[in-house]
């Protein structure tokens, strides 16, 4: 079979083949797989996740809508005109197709304890419109409120919309600028510097030929399988085609210098492919099992990603030696190969050039206690750009992010009796005197709006409630009270900005508030407190996935190295990399959100390339008798070792360059990786080992 591969390859049309396969892959990804990036508005989680069923739960018992919050300011210091334009506004929005109803103060008064409370904001000169939504997709209610929006939009009229269908379709266009951004980007970036690196047409065109084709391959079944492009799989192509560059990579390398010493081409090729292949096997592996550990996470995004990657990964092996070949067996220029010159600097073992890397190691390894986890809502925004600070102004207005808290007697018995409602009361006083939480609803200030209307002030609270839920009101009760009055439902929307508090924190100081009145926390969810669990679940999944990989990583080292010391140094060496990219991060306060955590763990399974196809390359030189393998080993890999470096940096460096800031975190923890990875593969590996003689020994 080999043989006949290596027949193929030499063909006169190989060449042309394999570009026309990649052209083939670009226009069925072009005509028949959707693109568009799909975030849904619980997108932490999917529906079937554990972490759901206390929103499922809450969401059945007490049933309500979407929200979208317009902060409407007055510019012109004229009330009289102002309250004109908000009708106007308010007038437009309701007719707007997907909204159900809404309020303003236009339509309600503003006077009344529930309206104060979600119209009025601390701003004198700004109001609210809170508007209901039906199941209408964000990505098509939304530009219909921005067109109304539109309308309305003078110097005398300011309008900051937000809410949570609003945010999910902000994320969804930034993710979908990225990926045709990043994409036409990755193509110019990769392409300009393979030219500049190789000065070979034929090899960068190989190299764009089956790189498009392992990502138009890798696209038709990730969408065949039913993963859609979303929250993490929106960087898939970049990632792609990065994992497959890799490979091509070290397979130009070992070739040019089989090419550079042997005449027969087809030789070359095949010493060249001998060569590599198993370096690139067990570095695929370890790749694979960087996607496959994202499996294990409870949040969905991440397991899309480790599904995706782990499709890409294995294709990437697969179109970098069953097409790439065909470029170099036929069109590539064969020229002398000259060997890195960091053998000298690094392999001979110069202690303090090791020993300043494994200073920097471990004091970057102090920063992973502090890593963030638990990031606001709002690092999802750009800071200084206008969205972001919109945004925030919401967020001190009133709060920006859900949380829902469903609370009963501890001992039993209905709600809307004198006594239990007075613990209600008390425990709404208590809630809105905490500075996380901005706007806060429940039956009593429901309760309290009835009383304003006329006559109702005399009725009894059993029957405002019993009127407020009727199908009359739109049964609007039934959404902080239920039917048997045994449980109630308290809406909070928290604050973001200005709180270093841990969200478990905060919900564990509100539960102690309702316990404290004599209530029962029943069940507490919303995006709140969805964003806590997800921090938990993250902090979990960078110790199980990092320490699992590592120890799987172990197993790897030694059936490459052959050798358990050379394999414990290995591990060492490996085990440095996510020290490197979590502690960096901790001590530059920056944050791990769920797009962010996968970087340790992508950076690990690619970083690994580096030492193992040192390893591999300095085992056979043991083999071949080499008395010196480590120094020559660095000479043969290390040019390949920094070009693959230089690569992965680059594309991922595409990301910094996002609007979109988890995007660029995540980017930047693959560059951190990588490049952390190449230099401990480089000159701490080779470092520890000080005698060659007995590497030698132990490697054959």
């Amino acid at each position: 079979m080999i043989a006949g591969l290596h027949r193929l390859w030499a063909s006169t049309g190989a060449p042309w083949a394999a570009a026309t396969l990649a052209v083939v892959g670009m226009l069925v990804v072009a005509r028949f797989v959707d693109l568009a990036p799909r975030v849904e508005g619980d997108f932490f989680f999917a529906d079937d996740d554990p972490q759901m069923q206390a929103s499922r739960a809450v969401a059945e018992r007490f049933p309500s809508s979407p929200q979208i919050i317009l902060r409407v300011e007055d510019l012109a210091g004229d009330s009289a005109a102002y309250r004109e334009r908000v009708a106007g506004l308010t007038s437009d929005l309701l007719a707007v197709e997907g909204v159900t109803g809404g309020y303003s103060i236009a339509t309600d008064n503003p006077a009344s304890p529930l309206f104060r409370r979600i119209l009025l904001t601390p701003d004198a000169a700004a109001t609210n419109v809170i508007l209901s939504a039906d199941a209408t997709d964000p990505e098509v209610l939304v530009p219909r409120i921005e067109a109304v929006v539109a309308e309305h939009a003078s110097p005398q009229l300011g309008v900051i919309t937000s809410g949570v269908p609003v945010i999910v379709e902000l994320i969804r266009r930034s993710l979908y600028r990225d990926l045709v951004v990043f994409s036409i980007a990755a193509v110019l970036v990769f392409g300009l510097i393979i030219g500049l690196v190789y000065r070979d047409l034929a090899i960068l065109v190989g190299t764009l030929s089956t790189t498009f084709a392992s990502v138009s391959l890798t696209l038709i079944l990730v969408q065949a399988i039913g993963v859609r492009i979303g929250l993490l799989t929106a960087n898939l192509v970049t990632i792609v085609f990065v994992l497959t560059l890799s490979h091509v990579v070290f397979l130009t390398a070992n070739w040019k210098r089989r090419a550079a010493a042997e005449t027969d081409r087809g030789a070359a090729l095949r010493l060249g492919i001998g060569d590599t292949m198993e370096g690139s096997f067990w570095s695929m592996a370890t790749t694979l099992l960087g996607f496959l550990s994202l499996l294990l996470a409870s949040a969905k995004p991440l397991r899309d990603l480790g599904l995706a990657g782990s499709i890409g990964t294995l294709v990437g092996f697969f179109t970098a030696y069953a097409l790439y070949p065909a470029f170099i067996a036929r069109w590539a220029k064969v020229r002398p190969v000259v060997e890195s010159v960091l053998a000298q600097g690094s392999a001979g073992g110069r202690r303090p050039l090791v020993a300043a890397v494994v200073a920097i190691v471990l004091v970057s390894a102090i920063g992973v206690v502090r890593v963030n986890t638990d990031p606001g809502l709002l690092t999802y925004f750009g800071e200084g750009t206008e969205l972001r600070e919109g945004l925030e102004q919401m967020d001190q207005d009133g709060g920006s992010s859900t949380l829902d808290i469903v609370v009963r007697n501890r001992e039993g018995g209905r709600l809307d009796a004198p006594p239990s409602f007075a613990r209600l009361e008390a425990l709404q006083t208590a809630i809105e005197a905490d500075s996380a939480v901005g706007v806060a609803l429940s039956p009593t200030v429901l309760v309290a709006h009835a009383r304003t209307l006329p006559l109702a002030g005399l009725l009894p609270t059993p029957l405002l409630l019993d009127m407020a839920s009727s199908p009359r009101l739109g049964g609007v009760g039934l959404g902080y009270i239920t039917e048997e009055r045994d449980e109630a439902h308290y809406f909070l929307r928290m604050r973001e900005s200005g709180h270093e508090e841990q969200r478990q924190v905060v919900m564990d100081r509100l539960r102690g508030y309702a316990t404290d009145e004599g209530l029962e926390p029943v069940a507490v969810a919303g995006l709140y407190d969805l964003q806590a669990q997800l921090a938990r679940l993250i902090s979990s999944s960078l110790v199980s996935g990092i320490g699992g990989l590592l120890v799987l990583f172990l197993g790897v080292a030694v059936v490459v190295s052959r050798a358990v010391p050379t394999a414990l140094k290995m591990w060492v060496c490996l085990a440095g990399i996510p020290a490197v990219v979590l502690g960096t991060f901790g001590h530059l306060g920056i944050a791990v959100d769920i797009i962010t955590s996968p970087a340790a763990n992508v950076a690990l399974g690619m970083g690994a390339d580096s030492m193992i196809h040192l390893v591999v390359r300095v085992r056979r030189l043991t083999a071949a008798g080499d008395l010196t393998p480590w120094t020559r080993g660095v000479a043969q890999i290390g040019r390949p070792v920094l070009g693959a470096t230089g690569i992965i940096s680059a594309g991922f460096g595409i990301f910094v360059l996002s609007t979109f800031p988890p995007t660029q975190r995540f980017g930047l923890g693959v560059i951190l990786g990588t490049a952390a990875a190449a230099t401990l593969a480089l000159v701490v590996l080779p470092g520890l080992a000080r005698r060659e003689a007995a590497a030698s020994a132990t490697s054959a």
